[in-house]
């Protein structure tokens, strides 16, 4: 490794290999990755694609197509239901044969709506998004907007909707872009092989990005356990003449320095404030699959229909790195790679980090899923192993990246003393793990934090129901009590004036009598 770090020096100034700045906590835990360089392969389409209505953070997508449908690969078959939210599209030609609720991966176990589709084998494209290889003399706005109908989401594995990050802030003006590449997970060498095999791609993006919000800086992150991608990077850099304006960083390995507030805090040295974006400190951070994805939006007009994935674990045959559709099933996907039977093993979705444990192989593909793993039981990470009582070391406290108490906010959590929780900043946790690797207990902290959390958002979404039912039942009874007020008020001068006129026809009536008397006597003399 010192060889190859003494050749990579030579590749430039703009190469900086010693960070100035670093993060508190982290862990190393063994890097496993064992199909780090190997060429990626194409998963063979499976007989049936299931697409669900959410694939990222936000809110649910409503389907646009109904059963008996054909539908071809890019297609837009379900439109976004709220801000927080990017569509859906077929990721393969064919007939749409139901919609109806499906497991999906998610530590609830519960399902959600999803779009099955039956491959034609075609694979026809929907050709309705363009290409756009000009991009530097398109509007950022339009950008923006072709980046939301693409429907990208981060392929880093939160799937937060792309577009939200690149809505302009005059106050806050983007000075740096920076790309993830750093994958601290043990096992998951995706994104390592997306920087060998498409690296004009990801550069390209971030280039993209750089124009829609006027940086001048890139940053592109990686740890030195991946310098054959420094290499293959830098010289795209510098063959598309953006080595000025883009260095590379190179970073030791510590786990999870792959998370955003944490990658930020050692290339710039500024900490995100809690329950803030990185915007307010002036950093637009993106992973690098989700630039590649943003070239593929751009420049050749297609849809997120297919990410890059890990498929690895000590329990699998044969490991790899795959391009898979999205909508694919596990299943599918494990039977690729020489695995027909999962008995006696553990299915992981995503790393062993920050993943869950799959109960059901009918589970599909999405946005998130950087990888599979399957293990062996007797290697899993300690996080899920049988839990045994707190014996209160602070492990947990001095390996958190977000400078947390892990022990007390789990027993609130468990206890379902949730006020008191986020007292000790429950949401500042960012579910890598780190606390429960080191739990001698093998306490799942991360999953009483998931518990929490989801438990806090449903009573504020309770609240907000609630407050909303308030404000509409106060609007109502505002409401009547005007109407009856006017109806009162109408019926008054109605009164009034049948009142008014009454008077006046008694008073001509008398005044008609009177005359008629005056003029009696009159007539009779």
């Amino acid at each position: 490794m010192s060889k190859l770090l003494e050749m990579l020096k030579g590749l430039g100034e703009q190469l900086h290999l010693k960070p100035q700045h670093s993060f508190t906590g982290g862990v190393h835990p063994q890097e496993l990755k064992k199909t780090a360089g190997l060429p990626s392969m194409t998963c063979p389409l499976p007989k049936q694609i299931i697409l669900p209505m959410k694939q990222h953070i936000g809110d649910a997508c409503e389907p646009l197509v109904k059963v008996g449908d054909h539908v071809l690969r890019g297609q837009q078959i379900a439109k976004s239901q709220g801000y927080l939210s990017v569509p859906v599209h077929a990721s393969t030609s064919g007939t749409v044969t139901k919609i109806e609720d499906h497991v999906i991966a998610h530590p609830s176990g519960l399902g959600l709506p999803c779009i099955f589709i039956e491959p034609d084998g075609k694979d026809e494209v929907d050709e309705s998004l363009y290409p756009l290889p000009n991009y530097r003399s398109a509007d950022p706005i339009e950008l923006r907007e072709r980046i939301r109908s693409a429907g990208l989401a981060g392929l880093g594995g939160a799937a937060f909707p792309t577009f939200i990050k690149l809505v302009l802030d005059q106050q806050n003006k983007i000075e740096t872009v920076v790309l993830n590449g750093i994958e601290c997970e043990p096992w998951l060498t995706n994104d390592h092989q997306l920087m060998l095999e498409k690296a004009h791609e990801i550069v390209t993006g971030m280039d993209i990005l750089m124009h829609m919000v006027g940086s001048q800086q890139g940053i592109i992150a990686i740890e030195d356990n991946k310098m054959d991608t420094v290499e293959v990077m830098q010289k795209t850099l510098v063959d598309m003449g953006l080595d000025a304006s883009v260095r590379i960083e190179v970073l030791p390995t510590k786990y999870p320095q792959g998370g955003e507030k944490q990658l930020i805090q050692v290339l710039t040295g500024k900490e995100v404030p809690a329950g803030r974006l990185p915007i307010q400190v002036g950093v637009l951070s993106q992973n690098v699959g989700t630039s590649k994805a943003i070239y593929d939006a751009v420049c050749l007009g297609e849809a997120l229909t297919e990410r890059m994935m890990t498929v690895s674990g000590d329990a699998l045959p044969n490991p790899t790195n795959m391009r898979v559709r999205l909508g694919t099933p596990v299943a599918w996907l494990l039977e690729q790679c020489g695995l027909d039977d999962t008995d006696g093993i553990k299915v992981i979705h995503g790393g062993p980090m920050m993943g869950d444990i799959l109960t059901d192989m009918r589970i599909p593909v999405v946005k998130a899923s950087n990888g599979i793993l399957a293990m062996r039981i007797s290697t899993l990470m300690q996080a899920h192993h049988q839990e045994d009582p707190c014996i209160r070391c602070g492990d947990c406290g001095d390996v958190c990246p977000a400078g947390l108490m892990p022990n007390l906010l789990a027993v609130h959590c468990k206890e379902e003393q949730f006020e008191r929780a986020e007292d000790y900043n429950l949401f500042d946790c960012i579910e890598c793990g780190a606390c429960s690797y080191v739990c001698p207990s093998h306490i799942p902290l991360v999953h009483y934090f998931r518990f929490g959390k989801g438990k806090v958002a449903q009573i504020r979404r309770e609240k907000a129901f609630a407050e909303e039912s308030r404000k509409r039942s106060e609007t109502r009874d505002a409401r009547i009590a005007q109407e009856l007020a006017e109806k009162e008020e109408k019926r008054r001068i109605a009164k009034e004036k049948k009142e008014a006129r009454a008077k006046a026809l008694a008073e001509k009536q008398a005044q008609e009598a009177a005359e008629g008397e005056t003029k009696k006597p009159e007539a009779e003399s």
